[in-house]
């Protein structure tokens, strides 16, 4: 998943990313509204942590700019106004949840996981393909009935190609969603990444598998051995 955080204060916006990071976000970073703009019209993002005060306009403005333009992704707003006027401001400006400043960073991940949950499709919060179950809450997943361990990035690389189940997706969008934007494009990250999935996938229970379409991308899919035993 690929996080946008658009926050002023350095030192808060650097804690944020060392915790998204090791929750398995790709984020990107913005510190001023014109550079908000520029990343938004320029990427695509599962999520969005923006901050009301910036030193050179409004997030209640920015946000409701990104929605007039079209932009559906979840917003999760922060500030240090704790106004109940303040709050319903945020929400009408098109924000989809609203925290207040100070915070503890478990809340924060916590309602960021509850935005991304609810999505336009509505689809379940665990993800399944075959016997291969994601849990976007836990962060676990389960070839059957054994818990199968991930990094961070290789769990983020599954859930997109999970939700995308029996679609071809390319490797530009899968460093768009699973990378951040400091990301070396000239790498072969994506073959590594996608090939030690492969791996775990092949293990006990086998799933599911990772078929390369030459020239396109990737399709995830359930296993025919798996898909056999279902039927």
């Amino acid at each position: 998943m690929r996080v946008l955080v658009v926050e002023d204060d350095i030192p808060l916006a650097t804690i944020l990313e060392r915790g998204l990071v090791e929750d398995g976000y790709a984020v990107d970073l913005a510190h001023r509204v014109i550079d908000a703009r520029h990343y938004a019209e320029s990427n695509d993002y599962d999520v969005v942590v923006l901050d009301l005060g910036l030193p050179d306009g409004n997030g209640l403005d920015l946000c409701a700019e990104l929605r007039a333009d079209g932009f559906a992704v979840p917003i999760l707003m922060l500030t240090a106004r704790d106004s109940l006027s303040d709050k319903v401001s945020g929400l009408d400006s098109g924000a989809d949840d609203y925290l207040t400043k100070p915070f503890d960073y478990p809340e924060l991940a916590a309602r960021l996981r509850a935005l991304v949950r609810r999505p336009a499709d509505a689809r379940s919060p665990v993800l399944e393909v075959g016997e291969l179950k994601l849990d976007p809450a836990s962060r676990r997943v389960w070839m059957g009935a054994i818990v199968v361990p991930f990094t961070s990035r290789e769990f983020s690389l599954l859930e997109y190609l999970m939700i995308h189940v029996s679609e071809v997706v390319s490797r530009t969008e899968l460093l768009e969603h699973v990378w951040d934007a400091n990301y070396d494009g000239l790498s072969n990250v994506v073959d590594v990444h996608i090939a030690n999935l492969r791996r775990k996938l092949a293990g006990p229970g086998g799933a599911a598998t990772i078929e390369t379409v030459r020239g396109a991308g990737y399709r995830l899919s359930a296993s025919k051995e798996a898909e056999g035993e279902r039927s």
